[in-house]
């Protein structure tokens, strides 16, 4: 299992090493809503730990997508910083934002499920932007989520994924941070502007 702490992209905890066999999602994350410092942003990807601070940017990109989702659907099914499960090996994302089904109900643990799941945004920050592009997409993608955006701030870029097909998005489009997103075809339904999205 390992620990990293994304105050600062040099200051990783690495913490000894379990097997795998004696952690499920639900030990982990039981013990990190004992320890965990506050403010921090926490996933799970493939048994290791992710905690990030929210930083200003990452803030206003994940708040200016949430309101602009807010247009077109009730608050009960934009989620932020949730805890979702998905496949793969010890996956138990927060995502930045998570739009579920309008037919989504929590289950026996008080969590939704990725069927229930139509859209993911995530904003990358510096030490864990390679989940965002690698496992984390692989997992969206073998979940069949529609749509996966990824907000870019050292870029500014976002990259669109959509058409999932086995265990892999079908489809990609970059756009650099100003230029509308069309999401009218896709389960979302309108366009997302990204010309107030900040660069870092």
């Amino acid at each position: 299992m390992t620990v990293v702490d994304d105050r600062n992209t040099d200051d990783r905890i690495e913490m000894a090493e379990h097997r795998d066999s004696e952690h499920t999602l639900d030990t982990l994350f039981a013990w990190l809503e004992r320890t965990a410092p506050e403010g921090f942003r926490i996933d799970i990807v493939q048994g290791g730990i992710f905690m990030t601070p929210q930083r200003r940017v990452h803030w206003d990109i994940t708040a200016n997508i949430f309101e602009q989702l807010r247009t077109g659907f009730a608050r009960n099914r934009i989620l932020s910083d949730v805890r979702i499960d998905y496949p793969g090996h010890l996956n138990g994302f927060c995502s930045d934002i998570t739009l579920v089904s309008a037919a989504a109900v929590e289950h026996g643990t008080r969590r939704f499920v990725h069927d229930d799941v139509e859209f993911v945004a995530e904003v990358v920050s510096k030490g864990t932007g390679a989940n965002d592009y690698g496992p984390k997409r692989t997992a969206y993608a073998k979940a069949e989520i529609p749509v996966y955006l990824i907000a870019d701030p050292y870029q500014g870029k976002c990259h669109l994924y959509t058409e999932p097909k086995e265990g892999d998005y079908t489809s990609e489009l970059q756009v650099s941070f100003g230029t509308d997103i069309d999401l009218t075809r896709t389960v979302v339904g309108l366009v997302l502007t990204t010309d107030e999205f900040p660069r870092d």
